[in-house]
């Protein structure tokens, strides 16, 4: 009898235990047959026996040794990858499956932003991407200006994506079980960079993340490294407004002023 392979849980990892929860989020995924399809962190592999019934083309990324071992065990045709998810090389995954990319995956809560930040930084080789999250992280990502869950990961998400929340999914599904409620965001690539036209990011970055870093501000004093570091007067319109107030397109236009003003 082949011996039983259990992966230790991951921090900040719970692992899906229902199969028609499981059958719901792969069903979310637009990508035809034939895609090139990544998951990430399939852990036990809750969704990936699913995901290969539709696609040929998949390849999972995992960082826990004995959870790589188990999937290789389970699944002898899964291209398994040994690594952690923010040390992917999307350009070179994509350049190898020779297309763009269709994502997949239940994101750590601990490191949820900072994947979904590589995922913005690699937009530009991606088609979609459905990932599972803490809800309250999913509410921000299609939040609208004015209200408290509106901030950074709203601007950049909305910036880079279109982002649908599809459908809450219950703690009771998980083992173990988590404290929190998870959601299914499903964001859509391929926004025109032509809104970013002659925009720094990096410029970009540090607007936002100032702005909202002190959010209770006025942009005039939220800015202070422009405004009087820099000695850039801010236009009238904009000057008194708190960060919560601009849409993530009048981020970019404040940011474009800024750097040019600058």
């Amino acid at each position: 009898m082949p011996k039983t392979i259990r992966p230790k849980k991951s921090l900040g990892q719970n692992f899906l235990s229902d199969p028609n929860t499981a059958r719901k989020i792969v069903a979310s995924l637009g990508a035809p047959p034939d895609a090139a399809v990544v998951e990430i962190g399939p852990g036990t592999g809750a969704l990936t026996g699913e995901l290969l019934s539709r696609y040929e083309d998949l390849t999972a990324i995992e960082v826990d040794a004995r959870s790589v071992e188990l999937l290789r065990h389970k699944y002898p045709r899964l291209d398994v990858r040994h690594t952690d998810v923010l040390e992917v090389d999307w350009d070179a995954l994509s350049a190898e499956k020779g297309r763009r990319l269709s994502v997949i995956g239940n994101l750590p809560y601990y490191i949820t932003s900072q994947i979904l930040f590589s995922l913005f930084e690699a937009r530009h080789v991606l088609v979609e991407a459905v990932v599972m999250m803490q809800l309250e992280v999913a509410e921000r990502l299609v939040a609208a200006p004015r209200t408290k869950a509106y901030g950074i990961l709203s601007v950049f998400t909305q910036l880079y994506t279109e982002p649908s929340l599809l459908f809450r999914v219950s703690p009771h599904v998980f083992f173990p079980q988590p404290d929190v409620t998870s959601a299914v965001v499903r964001l859509v690539f391929g926004k025109g960079d032509e809104d970013l036209a002659g925009v720094d990011p990096d410029v970009l970055k540090q607007v936002v993340k100032a702005a909202f870093n002190q959010r209770r501000k006025t942009l005039r004093n939220s800015l202070h490294f422009w405004t009087r570091d820099r000695n850039v007067e801010l236009p009238d319109d904009l000057a008194n407004k708190r960060a919560e107030e601009l849409t993530p397109a009048a981020f970019v236009q404040l940011a474009r002023y800024l750097a040019q003003a600058a």
